[in-house]
């Protein structure tokens, strides 16, 4: 029977494994309890929808506290001051964007959370709502939990134990949990992500470590109790740890601020996979038989569990594609200018950079549960092919011409481009006035 209320094997009630009338009560009063709990101060516009932000934030700053979230030092805001600047100084002659100007700042994981959650609305939302509205589409609305809706929904193990119908009390007691269903995947939904984001809070190095300009004005960041842990084992001098990532943070925000399309279309092509994404119903199904209602997190567990799956259509295998090159060409930009910044001024580059691409590569667990919950993937694949090309590109030409690439997206590199950066160089020579030599 759906929700973890079985039937004996006897057929009848009450025994161990079988329906119990009081057990489904007390599961309703559990259920009601944790969507009071969500809502609990928690009234306004944040409150409701498919994510309650509200619920994600207040479940994201509890797991940092309880985590253990340190403030950021005098010390060590210092100390990413001064590797941002020492990293400007070594970007300004190998890149042509300026920098940004805005101070650098170090960041708690708490700051990060409150700093980015606006861009995590805007990429997790539409996602969100398709969930939902699948989801909804999946159950019958609570208008229509008549006695006939309910005998319908019945396991034929119940139907056969009940054949002159359905008791009343019984529809009355499935009728508004089976309509707070919605609802209550709303809730768990908002928690698992709220802890999906405090997990990322304790990974990332910076506003822009995953790719995705997650602040919308430029600025430079930091933070330094994750940037510390990045760099215990490597044997390599915490100042030489921070002023790569800090070349790497200003270098991404230099693309952000002096490329006005980018961030908007990074966005936009979110908004695009996320229209393509289904809700696989027959796991859903399958999932929503396992759940026990008296374990309400078991809701939480089946939101992280791979729900959702881009359609097999050639439409959404192209929207996918979209938002892999461009995640891959910034990330590919990045890792070219920080390595012509850094040419010969930091001994251990080449050990900093093969641990970034195994980072980027592997993930970390948050990373992991985040893409489970929403469908996508943070990391790009096609990073170290977009870096060859930009570099083949500035060997031919020069730096003007590798970020003249970004000059309009028509003149970015595609999926088939990076496979043959030599071809592109050729195809793009008019365009970019290459000149074209054997070697």
């Amino acid at each position: 029977m759906p929700f973890g209320f079985g039937v004996g094997d006897d057929g009848t009630s009450g025994q161990p494994g079988g329906f119990d009338m009081a057990n489904l009560g007390a599961a309703l009063q559990q259920l009601g309890a944790m969507l009071q709990a969500g809502q609990a101060g928690q009234a306004g516009p944040d409150a409701g929808g498919p994510v309650n932000w509200a619920m994600v934030t207040d479940i994201a700053r509890k797991a940092l506290v309880s985590a253990g979230d340190p403030s950021v030092s005098d010390a060590e805001r210092r100390a990413v001051v001064d590797a941002v600047h020492l990293a400007d100084v070594w970007l300004d002659p190998v890149v042509t964007f300026p920098s940004v100007g805005a101070p650098a700042l170090a960041w708690s994981r708490s700051e990060w959370l409150e700093a980015t959650l606006p861009t995590w609305r805007l990429v997790v939302q539409p996602i969100a709502e398709h969930m939902q509205q699948v989801v909804g589409q999946s159950m019958p609305e609570a208008g229509q939990m008549d006695i006939a809706t309910l005998e319908a929904n019945l396991p034929e193990q119940l139907r056969a134990m009940l054949p002159e119908g359905l008791p009343p009390e019984f529809a009355q007691m499935m009728a508004p949990m089976l309509g707070m269903m919605q609802q209550l995947g709303a809730a768990a939904f908002s928690m698992q992500l709220g802890q999906a984001l405090a997990g990322l809070a304790g990974d990332v190095l910076g506003s822009s470590d995953i790719g995705i300009p997650l602040t919308e004005n430029p600025q430079p960041a930091l933070l330094p109790g994750n940037v510390a842990r990045f760099g215990e084992g490597l044997g390599i001098a915490a100042d030489d740890v921070r002023v790569f990532l800090a070349l790497r943070e200003s270098a991404h925000q230099r693309l952000f601020a002096h490329v006005p399309w980018l961030r908007p279309r990074i966005i936009g092509a979110v908004e695009e996979y996320a229209r393509g994404v289904r809700v696989d119903q027959a796991r859903l199904q399958e999932a929503m038989g396992e759940i026990d209602l008296s374990r309400p997190e078991g809701l939480q567990e089946l939101m992280g569990s791979g729900l959702l799956q881009p359609q097999d259509t050639e439409e959404q295998k192209a929207a996918i594609a979209r938002l892999e090159t461009l995640l891959a060409l910034v990330e590919g930009w990045v890792d070219d200018v920080v390595d012509s910044a850094v040419d010969g001024r930091l001994a251990p580059v080449v050990q900093l950079r093969e641990t970034m691409r195994r980072r980027r590569a592997a993930g970390g667990p948050a990373e992991k549960t985040f893409s489970t919950l929403i469908g996508m993937e943070l990391r790009p694949r096609l990073a170290r092919e977009a870096a060859t090309l930009f570099a083949v590109v500035r060997a031919g030409r020069g730096a003007e011409a590798r970020d003249a690439l970004w000059a309009h997206p028509d003149l970015l590199p595609g999926p088939a481009d990076l496979a043959d950066p030599l071809g592109f160089l050729e195809a793009s020579a008019t365009d970019l006035e290459f000149e074209i030599d054997g070697e």
